[in-house]
Protein backbone atom coordinates (compact mmCIF):
# COMPACT_ATOMS: atom_id res chain seq x y z
CA UNK A 1 0.00 0.00 0.00
CA UNK A 2 1.60 3.22 -1.10
CA UNK A 3 1.34 6.58 -2.78
CA UNK A 4 2.16 7.25 -6.44
CA UNK A 5 2.83 10.41 -8.46
CA UNK A 6 3.62 11.17 -12.08
CA UNK A 7 4.41 14.08 -14.40
CA UNK A 8 4.44 14.02 -18.19
CA UNK A 9 5.37 17.16 -20.09
CA UNK A 10 3.88 17.51 -23.57
CA UNK A 11 6.32 20.06 -24.96
CA UNK A 12 9.49 17.93 -24.82
CA UNK A 13 10.55 19.70 -21.63
CA UNK A 14 12.57 17.54 -19.26
CA UNK A 15 10.99 16.74 -15.91
CA UNK A 16 12.82 18.22 -12.94
CA UNK A 17 13.50 15.63 -10.24
CA UNK A 18 12.75 18.25 -7.58
CA UNK A 19 9.18 18.57 -8.88
CA UNK A 20 8.63 14.81 -8.57
CA UNK A 21 10.13 14.81 -5.07
CA UNK A 22 7.93 17.72 -3.96
CA UNK A 23 4.78 15.96 -5.19
CA UNK A 24 5.76 12.63 -3.66
CA UNK A 25 6.65 14.18 -0.30
CA UNK A 26 3.01 15.22 0.03
CA UNK A 27 2.18 11.50 0.22
CA UNK A 28 4.74 10.35 2.79
CA UNK A 29 1.93 9.45 5.23
CA UNK A 30 0.80 6.86 2.67
CA UNK A 31 4.24 5.29 2.56
CA UNK A 32 6.39 5.87 5.63
CA UNK A 33 8.67 2.89 4.90
CA UNK A 34 10.49 4.11 1.80
CA UNK A 35 10.54 6.24 -1.34
CA UNK A 36 11.86 6.22 -4.88
CA UNK A 37 11.87 8.27 -8.10
CA UNK A 38 12.33 7.81 -11.82
CA UNK A 39 13.02 10.63 -14.27
CA UNK A 40 13.69 10.20 -17.98
CA UNK A 41 13.32 13.15 -20.31
CA UNK A 42 9.67 14.31 -20.14
CA UNK A 43 8.47 11.50 -17.83
CA UNK A 44 8.77 11.57 -14.04
CA UNK A 45 7.43 9.01 -11.54
CA UNK A 46 7.43 9.00 -7.74
CA UNK A 47 6.60 6.43 -5.08
CA UNK A 48 6.12 6.27 -1.29
CA UNK A 49 6.16 2.75 0.15
CA UNK A 50 4.16 1.07 2.90
CA UNK A 51 5.77 -2.38 3.16
CA UNK A 52 3.22 -5.20 3.55
CA UNK A 53 4.31 -8.13 1.36
CA UNK A 54 8.07 -8.74 1.00
CA UNK A 55 9.31 -5.88 3.14
CA UNK A 56 12.86 -6.17 1.77
CA UNK A 57 14.50 -3.43 -0.30
CA UNK A 58 14.41 -5.77 -3.31
CA UNK A 59 10.69 -5.00 -3.71
CA UNK A 60 11.14 -1.20 -3.56
CA UNK A 61 9.65 1.00 -6.27
CA UNK A 62 9.82 2.25 -8.94
CA UNK A 63 10.15 -1.38 -10.03
CA UNK A 64 11.83 -2.31 -13.31
CA UNK A 65 11.49 -5.08 -15.88
CA UNK A 66 14.88 -4.86 -17.56
CA UNK A 67 15.12 -1.56 -19.39
CA UNK A 68 11.65 -1.98 -20.96
CA UNK A 69 9.13 -1.28 -18.18
CA UNK A 70 8.93 0.92 -15.08
CA UNK A 71 6.14 0.45 -12.50
CA UNK A 72 4.74 2.52 -9.64
CA UNK A 73 1.95 0.74 -7.79
CA UNK A 74 -0.43 1.43 -4.91
CA UNK A 75 -2.49 -1.48 -3.61
CA UNK A 76 -2.31 -5.23 -3.26
CA UNK A 77 -2.72 -8.14 -5.68
CA UNK A 78 -4.00 -10.81 -3.31
CA UNK A 79 -3.74 -13.72 -5.74
CA UNK A 80 -0.14 -12.91 -6.67
CA UNK A 81 1.05 -16.40 -5.63
CA UNK A 82 -1.31 -18.11 -8.08
CA UNK A 83 -0.42 -15.67 -10.90
CA UNK A 84 3.29 -16.14 -10.23
CA UNK A 85 2.87 -19.89 -10.66
CA UNK A 86 1.21 -19.31 -14.05
CA UNK A 87 4.06 -17.05 -15.13
CA UNK A 88 6.76 -19.41 -13.90
CA UNK A 89 5.18 -22.06 -16.12
CA UNK A 90 5.68 -19.61 -19.00
CA UNK A 91 9.39 -19.26 -18.22
CA UNK A 92 9.40 -16.15 -16.04
CA UNK A 93 11.92 -15.96 -13.19
CA UNK A 94 11.27 -14.00 -9.99
CA UNK A 95 13.78 -12.33 -7.69
CA UNK A 96 11.43 -11.15 -4.93
CA UNK A 97 8.40 -12.49 -3.07
CA UNK A 98 6.37 -9.37 -3.85
CA UNK A 99 3.07 -8.82 -5.64
CA UNK A 100 4.77 -5.83 -7.31
CA UNK A 101 7.09 -8.00 -9.37
CA UNK A 102 4.19 -10.30 -10.27
CA UNK A 103 2.09 -7.34 -11.46
CA UNK A 104 4.83 -6.06 -13.76
CA UNK A 105 5.63 -9.51 -15.13
CA UNK A 106 1.91 -10.09 -15.75
CA UNK A 107 1.78 -6.89 -17.81
CA UNK A 108 4.86 -7.98 -19.75
CA UNK A 109 3.14 -11.28 -20.59
CA UNK A 110 -0.55 -10.35 -21.00
CA UNK A 111 -0.29 -6.65 -21.78
CA UNK A 112 -3.36 -4.57 -20.91
CA UNK A 113 -5.34 -7.77 -20.31
CA UNK A 114 -3.27 -8.44 -17.17
CA UNK A 115 -5.90 -6.70 -15.00
CA UNK A 116 -8.40 -9.44 -15.86
CA UNK A 117 -6.23 -11.85 -13.86
CA UNK A 118 -5.85 -9.67 -10.76
CA UNK A 119 -7.87 -10.11 -7.59
CA UNK A 120 -7.14 -7.14 -5.40
CA UNK A 121 -7.13 -3.38 -5.20
CA UNK A 122 -4.82 -1.19 -7.22
CA UNK A 123 -3.93 2.05 -8.87
CA UNK A 124 -0.75 1.84 -10.92
CA UNK A 125 1.15 3.33 -13.83
CA UNK A 126 3.58 1.46 -16.09
CA UNK A 127 5.96 3.37 -18.33
CA UNK A 128 6.24 1.08 -21.35
CA UNK A 129 9.30 2.11 -23.37
CA UNK A 130 8.54 -0.51 -26.05
CA UNK A 131 5.26 1.17 -27.01
CA UNK A 132 6.12 4.67 -25.77
CA UNK A 133 3.04 4.68 -23.54
CA UNK A 134 2.09 4.96 -19.89
CA UNK A 135 -0.49 2.34 -18.96
CA UNK A 136 -2.61 3.27 -15.95
CA UNK A 137 -5.27 1.19 -14.24
CA UNK A 138 -7.64 1.35 -11.27
CA UNK A 139 -9.22 -1.69 -9.58
CA UNK A 140 -12.77 -2.85 -10.30
CA UNK A 141 -14.51 -0.94 -7.49
CA UNK A 142 -12.12 2.00 -7.20
CA UNK A 143 -10.79 1.04 -3.77
CA UNK A 144 -7.44 2.67 -4.57
CA UNK A 145 -7.48 6.30 -5.79
CA UNK A 146 -6.10 7.76 -9.01
CA UNK A 147 -6.45 11.52 -9.67
CA UNK A 148 -5.20 13.40 -12.70
CA UNK A 149 -4.94 16.86 -14.25
CA UNK A 150 -3.99 17.89 -17.74
CA UNK A 151 -3.70 21.03 -19.85
CA UNK A 152 -1.89 21.90 -23.07
CA UNK A 153 1.49 21.58 -21.38
CA UNK A 154 1.38 18.59 -19.05
CA UNK A 155 -0.37 15.54 -17.61
CA UNK A 156 -0.08 15.03 -13.84
CA UNK A 157 -1.43 12.20 -11.70
CA UNK A 158 -1.27 11.10 -8.06
CA UNK A 159 -2.89 9.05 -5.30
CA UNK A 160 -4.15 12.23 -3.63
CA UNK A 161 -5.19 15.66 -4.85
CA UNK A 162 -2.78 17.54 -2.59
CA UNK A 163 0.15 16.07 -4.53
CA UNK A 164 -1.25 17.44 -7.80
CA UNK A 165 -1.77 20.84 -6.17
CA UNK A 166 1.95 20.87 -5.40
CA UNK A 167 2.59 20.87 -9.16
CA UNK A 168 -0.47 22.83 -10.37
CA UNK A 169 -2.12 25.47 -8.17
CA UNK A 170 -5.86 25.07 -8.75
CA UNK A 171 -8.19 27.33 -6.78
CA UNK A 172 -11.42 27.26 -8.79
CA UNK A 173 -14.17 25.00 -7.45
CA UNK A 174 -16.23 22.70 -9.61
CA UNK A 175 -19.62 24.36 -9.07
CA UNK A 176 -21.67 21.33 -10.14
CA UNK A 177 -19.83 19.09 -7.67
CA UNK A 178 -20.44 21.57 -4.85
CA UNK A 179 -24.16 21.74 -5.70
CA UNK A 180 -24.45 17.95 -5.84
CA UNK A 181 -22.76 17.68 -2.46
CA UNK A 182 -25.04 20.22 -0.81
CA UNK A 183 -28.37 19.35 -2.42
CA UNK A 184 -28.35 15.74 -3.66
CA UNK A 185 -25.72 14.37 -1.25
CA UNK A 186 -23.83 12.73 -4.15
CA UNK A 187 -20.10 13.35 -4.64
CA UNK A 188 -18.53 10.40 -6.50
CA UNK A 189 -21.08 9.47 -9.16
CA UNK A 190 -18.81 10.66 -12.00
CA UNK A 191 -15.13 11.42 -12.59
CA UNK A 192 -15.27 15.03 -11.33
CA UNK A 193 -13.86 16.36 -8.06
CA UNK A 194 -14.45 19.56 -6.08
CA UNK A 195 -11.39 21.00 -7.85
CA UNK A 196 -12.10 22.28 -11.33
CA UNK A 197 -9.95 20.42 -13.90
CA UNK A 198 -8.88 17.63 -11.51
CA UNK A 199 -10.57 14.35 -12.38
CA UNK A 200 -10.34 10.76 -11.22
CA UNK A 201 -9.90 7.57 -13.21
CA UNK A 202 -13.11 5.60 -12.52
CA UNK A 203 -12.99 2.13 -11.03
CA UNK A 204 -12.92 -0.71 -13.61
CA UNK A 205 -11.14 1.55 -16.08
CA UNK A 206 -7.77 1.57 -17.82
CA UNK A 207 -6.07 4.62 -19.28
CA UNK A 208 -3.35 4.51 -21.92
CA UNK A 209 -1.34 7.70 -22.35
CA UNK A 210 0.41 7.85 -25.74
CA UNK A 211 3.74 9.65 -25.32
CA UNK A 212 4.12 10.12 -29.08
CA UNK A 213 1.03 12.23 -29.76
CA UNK A 214 -0.11 12.87 -26.14
CA UNK A 215 -3.54 11.37 -26.63
CA UNK A 216 -5.44 9.35 -24.03
CA UNK A 217 -7.39 6.14 -24.56
CA UNK A 218 -9.80 5.49 -21.68
CA UNK A 219 -11.92 2.35 -21.47
CA UNK A 220 -13.85 0.14 -19.05
CA UNK A 221 -12.44 -3.36 -18.66
CA UNK A 222 -14.93 -4.94 -16.23
CA UNK A 223 -18.64 -5.38 -15.65
CA UNK A 224 -20.77 -7.77 -13.56
CA UNK A 225 -22.88 -10.39 -15.30
CA UNK A 226 -25.76 -12.28 -13.69
CA UNK A 227 -24.89 -15.95 -13.20
CA UNK A 228 -28.16 -17.79 -13.90
CA UNK A 229 -26.80 -21.06 -12.55
CA UNK A 230 -26.13 -19.42 -9.15
CA UNK A 231 -29.51 -17.66 -9.18
CA UNK A 232 -31.28 -21.03 -9.44
CA UNK A 233 -29.52 -22.67 -6.48
CA UNK A 234 -31.51 -23.84 -3.45
CA UNK A 235 -31.21 -22.03 -0.13
CA UNK A 236 -28.93 -24.79 1.21
CA UNK A 237 -26.61 -24.66 -1.79
CA UNK A 238 -26.62 -20.85 -1.74
CA UNK A 239 -25.58 -20.84 1.91
CA UNK A 240 -22.74 -23.24 1.15
CA UNK A 241 -21.53 -21.24 -1.86
CA UNK A 242 -21.73 -17.97 0.07
CA UNK A 243 -19.63 -19.41 2.90
CA UNK A 244 -17.08 -20.95 0.53
CA UNK A 245 -16.59 -17.76 -1.51
CA UNK A 246 -16.29 -15.55 1.55
CA UNK A 247 -13.77 -17.87 3.15
CA UNK A 248 -11.70 -17.74 -0.07
CA UNK A 249 -11.88 -13.94 0.02
CA UNK A 250 -10.70 -13.81 3.64
CA UNK A 251 -7.89 -16.33 3.00
CA UNK A 252 -6.48 -14.13 0.23
CA UNK A 253 -6.68 -11.01 2.41
CA UNK A 254 -4.87 -12.62 5.33
CA UNK A 255 -1.68 -12.75 3.24
CA UNK A 256 0.64 -10.33 4.97
CA UNK A 257 4.17 -10.07 6.33
CA UNK A 258 3.13 -7.53 9.00
CA UNK A 259 0.72 -7.33 11.94
CA UNK A 260 -2.91 -7.75 10.85
CA UNK A 261 -6.32 -7.15 12.40
CA UNK A 262 -9.90 -6.13 11.72
CA UNK A 263 -12.30 -3.28 12.37
CA UNK A 264 -15.01 -4.63 14.68
CA UNK A 265 -18.41 -3.20 15.55
CA UNK A 266 -21.23 -5.08 17.21
CA UNK A 267 -22.81 -5.69 13.82
CA UNK A 268 -23.12 -8.53 11.34
CA UNK A 269 -20.61 -7.57 8.67
CA UNK A 270 -17.51 -7.00 10.78
CA UNK A 271 -18.55 -9.91 13.01
CA UNK A 272 -18.57 -12.28 10.04
CA UNK A 273 -15.18 -11.01 8.86
CA UNK A 274 -13.73 -11.58 12.33
CA UNK A 275 -15.37 -15.01 12.71
CA UNK A 276 -14.14 -16.40 9.41
CA UNK A 277 -10.64 -14.96 9.90
CA UNK A 278 -10.41 -16.40 13.43
CA UNK A 279 -11.51 -19.80 12.08
CA UNK A 280 -8.72 -19.74 9.48
CA UNK A 281 -5.91 -18.58 11.78
CA UNK A 282 -3.82 -20.95 13.90
CA UNK A 283 -3.71 -18.39 16.71
CA UNK A 284 -6.82 -16.12 16.84
CA UNK A 285 -5.15 -14.16 19.66
CA UNK A 286 -2.69 -12.83 17.10
CA UNK A 287 -5.61 -11.25 15.24
CA UNK A 288 -6.33 -7.75 16.54
CA UNK A 289 -9.91 -6.46 16.63
CA UNK A 290 -10.27 -2.68 16.93
CA UNK A 291 -13.54 -1.04 18.03
CA UNK A 292 -14.55 2.60 18.32
CA UNK A 293 -17.17 3.16 21.02
CA UNK A 294 -19.69 5.99 21.26
CA UNK A 295 -20.45 8.31 24.16
CA UNK A 296 -24.13 7.96 23.30
CA UNK A 297 -25.54 4.66 24.66
CA UNK A 298 -28.10 4.31 21.85
CA UNK A 299 -25.42 3.97 19.18
CA UNK A 300 -22.59 2.39 21.17
CA UNK A 301 -21.76 -1.09 19.88
CA UNK A 302 -18.64 -1.71 21.95
CA UNK A 303 -20.40 -4.15 24.32
CA UNK A 304 -21.59 -6.39 21.48
CA UNK A 305 -18.16 -6.09 19.86
CA UNK A 306 -16.64 -7.34 23.11
CA UNK A 307 -18.97 -10.35 23.00
CA UNK A 308 -17.76 -11.16 19.49
CA UNK A 309 -14.08 -10.74 20.38
CA UNK A 310 -14.43 -12.83 23.53
CA UNK A 311 -16.24 -15.72 21.82
CA UNK A 312 -13.67 -15.79 19.00
CA UNK A 313 -10.66 -15.36 21.29
CA UNK A 314 -9.34 -12.21 19.59
CA UNK A 315 -7.13 -9.48 20.99
CA UNK A 316 -9.55 -6.59 21.42
CA UNK A 317 -8.85 -2.86 21.59
CA UNK A 318 -11.58 -0.27 22.26
CA UNK A 319 -11.30 3.50 21.94
CA UNK A 320 -14.12 5.88 22.95
CA UNK A 321 -13.32 9.40 21.70
CA UNK A 322 -14.80 12.41 23.50
CA UNK A 323 -15.45 15.99 22.40
CA UNK A 324 -11.85 17.05 23.09
CA UNK A 325 -10.57 14.24 20.84
CA UNK A 326 -12.98 15.32 18.10
CA UNK A 327 -12.00 18.99 18.31
CA UNK A 328 -8.31 18.07 18.10
CA UNK A 329 -8.93 16.12 14.88
CA UNK A 330 -11.53 18.41 13.30
CA UNK A 331 -9.24 20.44 11.04
CA UNK A 332 -6.74 17.68 10.26
CA UNK A 333 -9.40 15.28 8.96
CA UNK A 334 -10.90 17.94 6.68
CA UNK A 335 -7.42 18.58 5.30
CA UNK A 336 -6.68 14.86 4.87
CA UNK A 337 -10.00 14.20 3.10
CA UNK A 338 -9.18 16.92 0.53
CA UNK A 339 -12.84 17.28 -0.45
CA UNK A 340 -15.91 18.05 1.70
CA UNK A 341 -17.63 14.96 3.11
CA UNK A 342 -21.13 14.11 4.26
CA UNK A 343 -21.02 13.66 8.03
CA UNK A 344 -19.24 13.05 11.30
CA UNK A 345 -19.13 9.27 10.91
CA UNK A 346 -15.84 9.86 9.06
CA UNK A 347 -14.33 10.80 12.42
CA UNK A 348 -15.44 7.52 13.99
CA UNK A 349 -13.41 5.76 11.32
CA UNK A 350 -10.50 8.13 11.91
CA UNK A 351 -10.32 7.25 15.61
CA UNK A 352 -10.50 3.54 14.79
CA UNK A 353 -7.53 3.85 12.41
CA UNK A 354 -5.54 5.86 14.97
CA UNK A 355 -6.12 3.13 17.56
CA UNK A 356 -5.06 0.44 15.08
CA UNK A 357 -1.85 2.35 14.38
CA UNK A 358 -1.19 2.73 18.11
CA UNK A 359 -1.45 -1.07 18.43
CA UNK A 360 1.04 -1.59 15.59
CA UNK A 361 -1.54 -2.97 13.14
CA UNK A 362 -0.56 -2.27 9.50
CA UNK A 363 -3.26 -4.31 7.73
CA UNK A 364 -6.90 -3.97 8.76
CA UNK A 365 -9.84 -5.95 7.35
CA UNK A 366 -13.11 -4.04 7.13
CA UNK A 367 -16.75 -4.86 6.34
CA UNK A 368 -17.55 -2.25 3.70
CA UNK A 369 -19.60 -3.46 0.75
CA UNK A 370 -21.77 -5.95 2.64
CA UNK A 371 -24.88 -3.75 2.62
CA UNK A 372 -24.58 -3.15 -1.12
CA UNK A 373 -24.22 -6.82 -2.06
CA UNK A 374 -26.73 -8.19 0.48
CA UNK A 375 -29.51 -5.57 0.37
CA UNK A 376 -28.65 -4.22 3.80
CA UNK A 377 -30.07 -0.69 3.57
CA UNK A 378 -33.74 0.12 4.35
CA UNK A 379 -34.11 1.83 0.96
CA UNK A 380 -33.82 -1.59 -0.69
CA UNK A 381 -37.40 -2.22 0.47
CA UNK A 382 -38.43 -0.20 -2.58
CA UNK A 383 -36.63 -2.48 -5.00
CA UNK A 384 -37.88 -5.63 -3.28
CA UNK A 385 -41.49 -4.43 -3.42
CA UNK A 386 -41.20 -3.47 -7.08
CA UNK A 387 -39.76 -6.90 -7.92
CA UNK A 388 -42.46 -9.03 -6.25
CA UNK A 389 -46.20 -9.57 -6.42
CA UNK A 390 -48.93 -8.51 -3.99
CA UNK A 391 -48.85 -11.68 -1.84
CA UNK A 392 -45.07 -11.60 -1.34
CA UNK A 393 -45.15 -7.86 -0.69
CA UNK A 394 -47.84 -8.20 1.96
CA UNK A 395 -45.77 -10.79 3.83
CA UNK A 396 -42.64 -8.68 3.43
CA UNK A 397 -44.25 -5.51 4.77
CA UNK A 398 -45.70 -7.42 7.72
CA UNK A 399 -42.15 -8.28 8.79
CA UNK A 400 -40.51 -4.96 7.91
CA UNK A 401 -39.59 -4.23 11.51
CA UNK A 402 -37.53 -7.41 11.59
CA UNK A 403 -35.91 -6.80 8.22
CA UNK A 404 -34.67 -3.28 8.80
CA UNK A 405 -35.87 -2.08 12.19
CA UNK A 406 -38.23 0.44 10.58
CA UNK A 407 -41.99 0.93 10.79
CA UNK A 408 -44.48 0.16 8.04
CA UNK A 409 -45.05 3.90 7.56
CA UNK A 410 -41.32 4.50 7.16
CA UNK A 411 -41.12 1.67 4.63
CA UNK A 412 -43.96 3.15 2.57
CA UNK A 413 -42.32 6.59 2.66
CA UNK A 414 -39.10 5.07 1.37
CA UNK A 415 -41.03 3.31 -1.39
CA UNK A 416 -42.64 6.56 -2.50
CA UNK A 417 -39.36 8.50 -2.40
CA UNK A 418 -37.14 5.99 -4.24
CA UNK A 419 -39.70 4.82 -6.79
CA UNK A 420 -40.88 8.26 -7.88
CA UNK A 421 -38.17 10.39 -9.51
CA UNK A 422 -40.31 13.53 -9.63
CA UNK A 423 -41.15 13.30 -5.94
CA UNK A 424 -37.49 12.86 -5.08
CA UNK A 425 -36.48 15.74 -7.35
CA UNK A 426 -39.12 17.97 -5.76
CA UNK A 427 -37.81 17.14 -2.28
CA UNK A 428 -34.22 17.89 -3.30
CA UNK A 429 -35.26 21.17 -4.91
CA UNK A 430 -36.96 22.09 -1.65
CA UNK A 431 -33.69 21.39 0.18
CA UNK A 432 -32.02 23.86 -2.19
CA UNK A 433 -34.72 26.51 -2.02
CA UNK A 434 -32.25 29.01 -0.53
CA UNK A 435 -30.01 28.87 -3.61
CA UNK A 436 -29.92 31.71 -6.09
CA UNK A 437 -32.04 31.02 -9.16
CA UNK A 438 -29.10 30.64 -11.55
CA UNK A 439 -27.64 27.85 -9.41
CA UNK A 440 -30.95 26.06 -8.90
CA UNK A 441 -31.33 25.84 -12.66
CA UNK A 442 -28.01 24.10 -13.33
CA UNK A 443 -28.29 21.21 -10.84
CA UNK A 444 -28.01 17.95 -12.80
CA UNK A 445 -30.57 15.34 -11.67
CA UNK A 446 -29.88 12.81 -14.45
CA UNK A 447 -27.98 10.42 -12.14
CA UNK A 448 -30.84 10.56 -9.62
CA UNK A 449 -33.25 9.61 -12.39
CA UNK A 450 -31.02 6.75 -13.53
CA UNK A 451 -30.74 5.44 -9.98
CA UNK A 452 -34.47 5.70 -9.26
CA UNK A 453 -35.29 3.88 -12.50
CA UNK A 454 -33.01 1.01 -11.47
CA UNK A 455 -35.12 0.30 -8.36
CA UNK A 456 -37.37 -1.80 -10.57
CA UNK A 457 -34.48 -4.26 -11.06
CA UNK A 458 -32.51 -5.28 -7.96
CA UNK A 459 -29.53 -6.55 -9.96
CA UNK A 460 -29.15 -3.27 -11.88
CA UNK A 461 -29.65 -1.24 -8.70
CA UNK A 462 -26.88 -3.13 -6.91
CA UNK A 463 -24.54 -2.65 -9.88
CA UNK A 464 -25.22 1.07 -9.87
CA UNK A 465 -24.54 1.29 -6.13
CA UNK A 466 -21.28 -0.62 -6.53
CA UNK A 467 -19.93 1.25 -9.53
CA UNK A 468 -20.99 4.86 -8.94
CA UNK A 469 -23.85 5.61 -6.53
CA UNK A 470 -22.48 4.41 -3.18
CA UNK A 471 -19.26 2.41 -2.98
CA UNK A 472 -16.88 4.92 -4.67
CA UNK A 473 -17.64 7.48 -1.97
CA UNK A 474 -17.28 5.02 0.91
CA UNK A 475 -14.00 3.50 -0.28
CA UNK A 476 -12.53 6.97 -0.91
CA UNK A 477 -13.12 7.94 2.70
CA UNK A 478 -11.81 4.60 3.94
CA UNK A 479 -8.66 4.86 1.84
CA UNK A 480 -7.77 8.34 3.07
CA UNK A 481 -8.59 7.54 6.69
CA UNK A 482 -6.50 4.37 6.70
CA UNK A 483 -3.60 5.72 4.66
CA UNK A 484 -3.36 8.87 6.79
CA UNK A 485 -2.30 6.47 9.56
CA UNK A 486 -0.09 4.28 7.33
CA UNK A 487 -2.58 1.37 7.38
CA UNK A 488 -3.67 -0.88 4.51
CA UNK A 489 -7.44 -1.40 4.64
CA UNK A 490 -8.69 -4.61 2.97
CA UNK A 491 -12.33 -5.18 2.05
CA UNK A 492 -13.28 -8.88 1.74
CA UNK A 493 -16.93 -8.14 0.88
CA UNK A 494 -15.67 -6.38 -2.27
CA UNK A 495 -13.74 -9.35 -3.62
CA UNK A 496 -15.04 -9.26 -7.19
CA UNK A 497 -15.78 -13.01 -7.36
CA UNK A 498 -17.67 -12.82 -4.07
CA UNK A 499 -19.60 -9.77 -5.35
CA UNK A 500 -20.57 -11.63 -8.52
CA UNK A 501 -21.79 -14.55 -6.42
CA UNK A 502 -23.85 -12.39 -4.06
CA UNK A 503 -25.52 -10.39 -6.82
CA UNK A 504 -26.55 -13.61 -8.55
CA UNK A 505 -27.90 -15.39 -5.44
CA UNK A 506 -31.70 -15.43 -5.22
CA UNK A 507 -32.78 -12.17 -3.57
CA UNK A 508 -35.35 -14.05 -1.49
CA UNK A 509 -32.40 -15.58 0.38
CA UNK A 510 -31.02 -12.15 1.23
CA UNK A 511 -34.35 -10.97 2.70
CA UNK A 512 -36.10 -13.94 4.27
CA UNK A 513 -38.46 -14.68 7.18
CA UNK A 514 -38.40 -11.09 8.36
CA UNK A 515 -34.60 -10.82 8.39
CA UNK A 516 -32.33 -8.63 6.30
CA UNK A 517 -29.05 -10.22 5.14
CA UNK A 518 -30.53 -13.62 6.00
CA UNK A 519 -27.87 -15.61 4.18
CA UNK A 520 -25.11 -13.88 6.14
CA UNK A 521 -26.90 -14.22 9.48
CA UNK A 522 -27.46 -17.94 8.91
CA UNK A 523 -23.74 -18.55 8.36
CA UNK A 524 -22.72 -16.16 11.13
CA UNK A 525 -24.88 -18.07 13.63
CA UNK A 526 -22.42 -20.98 13.30
CA UNK A 527 -19.76 -18.80 14.94
CA UNK A 528 -21.44 -16.23 17.20
CA UNK A 529 -24.36 -16.12 19.67
CA UNK A 530 -27.86 -15.06 18.61
CA UNK A 531 -27.54 -11.64 20.23
CA UNK A 532 -25.03 -10.81 17.47
CA UNK A 533 -26.17 -12.99 14.53
CA UNK A 534 -29.86 -12.15 14.90
CA UNK A 535 -29.67 -8.59 16.22
CA UNK A 536 -32.34 -6.27 14.84
CA UNK A 537 -31.50 -2.58 14.63
CA UNK A 538 -28.61 -1.58 12.36
CA UNK A 539 -26.48 1.14 13.93
CA UNK A 540 -23.44 1.55 11.73
CA UNK A 541 -20.74 4.16 12.39
CA UNK A 542 -23.08 6.66 14.05
CA UNK A 543 -21.17 9.38 15.94
CA UNK A 544 -22.41 11.08 19.13
CA UNK A 545 -23.04 14.31 17.19
CA UNK A 546 -24.69 16.31 19.96
CA UNK A 547 -21.86 15.52 22.37
CA UNK A 548 -19.10 16.23 19.84
CA UNK A 549 -20.60 19.06 17.80
CA UNK A 550 -23.35 20.91 19.72
CA UNK A 551 -25.16 23.80 18.08
CA UNK A 552 -23.41 27.16 18.40
CA UNK A 553 -23.34 30.64 16.91
CA UNK A 554 -19.72 30.00 15.93
CA UNK A 555 -20.84 27.31 13.46
CA UNK A 556 -23.33 29.70 11.85
CA UNK A 557 -20.72 32.46 11.66
CA UNK A 558 -18.20 30.18 9.95
CA UNK A 559 -20.84 29.11 7.40
CA UNK A 560 -21.83 32.69 6.64
CA UNK A 561 -18.19 33.73 6.38
CA UNK A 562 -17.73 31.50 3.33
CA UNK A 563 -17.44 33.38 0.02
CA UNK A 564 -18.62 30.29 -1.86
CA UNK A 565 -21.77 29.98 0.27
CA UNK A 566 -22.44 33.72 -0.03
CA UNK A 567 -22.29 33.38 -3.80
CA UNK A 568 -24.56 30.32 -3.94
CA UNK A 569 -27.30 31.43 -1.53
CA UNK A 570 -29.73 34.33 -1.67
CA UNK A 571 -29.32 35.31 1.97
CA UNK A 572 -27.26 34.34 5.05
CA UNK A 573 -27.88 30.93 6.58
CA UNK A 574 -29.93 31.06 9.79
CA UNK A 575 -30.89 28.26 12.19
CA UNK A 576 -31.00 24.87 10.45
CA UNK A 577 -33.03 21.92 11.72
CA UNK A 578 -31.18 19.56 9.39
CA UNK A 579 -27.85 19.08 11.14
CA UNK A 580 -26.47 16.92 8.31
CA UNK A 581 -27.04 19.83 5.93
CA UNK A 582 -25.50 22.19 8.48
CA UNK A 583 -22.38 19.98 8.59
CA UNK A 584 -22.07 19.99 4.80
CA UNK A 585 -22.17 23.80 4.75
CA UNK A 586 -19.74 24.04 7.65
CA UNK A 587 -17.36 21.51 6.10
CA UNK A 588 -17.47 23.40 2.80
CA UNK A 589 -16.63 26.67 4.56
CA UNK A 590 -13.64 25.19 6.42
CA UNK A 591 -12.38 23.42 3.28
CA UNK A 592 -12.67 26.61 1.21
CA UNK A 593 -10.39 28.49 3.58
CA UNK A 594 -8.00 25.58 4.08
CA UNK A 595 -7.40 25.05 0.35
CA UNK A 596 -7.82 28.73 -0.60
CA UNK A 597 -10.68 27.95 -2.98
CA UNK A 598 -12.87 30.38 -4.89
CA UNK A 599 -16.00 30.33 -7.04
Amino acid sequence: MCGITGIIYKNKQDVDLESVVAMTDKLKHRGPDGYGYFVEKNVGLGHRRLSIIDVSDAAAQPFYFGDELVLIFNGAIYNYIEIREQLVAQGYKFHTNSDTEVLLSAYHFWGEKCVDYFNGMWAFAIYDKRNNTVFCSRDRFGIKPFYYFQNEGKFVFASEIKAILEEEKIKKVNVQTVLQYLITNFTDYNDATFFKEINKLPGSHNMVYNLTDHTIRLYKYYDIQLNKEVSQLSIEDSLTLFEKEFQRSIELRLRSDVKIGTALSGGLDSGYVAAVAAHLLDDPKSFNAVTVGSLHPSNDESKLASVTASVLGLSHHIVTPDRKDFEEELQQVIYSMEEPFNGLSIYMQTFLMKEAKAEGVKVLLDGQGADEVLLGYPRYTTSFLKSHGFRDNFKFLAKLQGHYGISLLKGLKLYFYFSNFWARKLFLRYRGMGLKKRYKKIIDFSHIKKLNNSYSNIFELQKNELFWAQIPQLVRWADINSMSQGIESRLPFLDYKFVETCLSINNNFKLKDGWSKYILRKNLAKHLPDEVAWKGKKIGFEPPSEEWWPRSQKITDIINGSKIIKELFKKPIDHLEDRDFEWRLYNLAIWEKMYDMEI
